[in-house]
């Protein structure tokens, strides 16, 4: 009867099959190590453009802050700009008004009134003076109610007064100036033709 002796045939085949793994086990710690790096690599590279977009943001949003800083200085130095404007016409109307108000009040003081004082406070104005009767006084009112830069004429005090050697009556009254638009505060500062208004009538 003849023996055959297996292990060698076996043990060599063990052998086989153990490098067989190996070779696999390598192959498949090469794959892992590749996907690994490659996930690295993509991962890497979408951290890479996100910082790239992040750092490009950020200098857009500095770029806007820096034109929202100047946007904000321009209104800041139009406002001021309007502002000064607004009192330069605003001086201007008031300088006017008191061209108006003594032409007005020179049109409107009748005959036999005498202006003594005039104080201007605002657009309030505070006038004295002497009339000839308190009729005179009455129409000197309605003279300055129905003229068209003034208005609220409002009688403070009458009472007898003696000026030289005449009895007349001495009145204190308000009334006030409405304000002008700078177009016609402009219009009344200009000369009129035929020259200045005739003198206030004053004792």
């Amino acid at each position: 009867m003849i023996r055959i002796n297996l292990l060698p045939h076996r043990e060599a085949r063990r052998k086989a099959q153990r490098r067989q793994l190996a070779v696999m086990g390598a192959m498949v710690a090469g794959l892992a190590i590749g996907i690994a790096v490659l996930v690295h690599g993509v991962i890497g590279g979408y951290i890479s453009a996100q910082s790239e977009r992040n750092d490009f943001l950020k200098r857009e949003n500095a770029k806007l802050d820096k034109e929202i800083e100047e946007i904000k200085k321009l209104k800041e130095d139009i406002q001021a700009l309007l502002a000064r404007k607004q009192i330069i016409e605003t001086l201007q109307a008031d300088r006017s008004q008191t061209v108006l108000l003594l032409d007005q009040l020179v049109r409107q003081t009748p005959d036999g009134v005498y202006l003594k004082s005039l104080k201007q406070d605002g657009l309030k104005v505070n006038v004295t003076g002497y009339a000839q009767s308190n009729a005179r006084v009455a129409t000197f009112m309605r003279n300055l109610e129905s003229a068209p830069n003034l208005e609220e004429a409002q009688l403070v005090e009458t009472k007898a007064a003696e000026v030289n050697k005449k009895r007349l009556t001495e009145f204190n009254l308000n009334f006030k100036v409405k304000r002008a638009a700078p177009e016609d505060a402009h219009k009344a500062g200009a000369p009129k033709p035929g020259g200045a208004p005739a003198a206030a009538k004053q004792g």
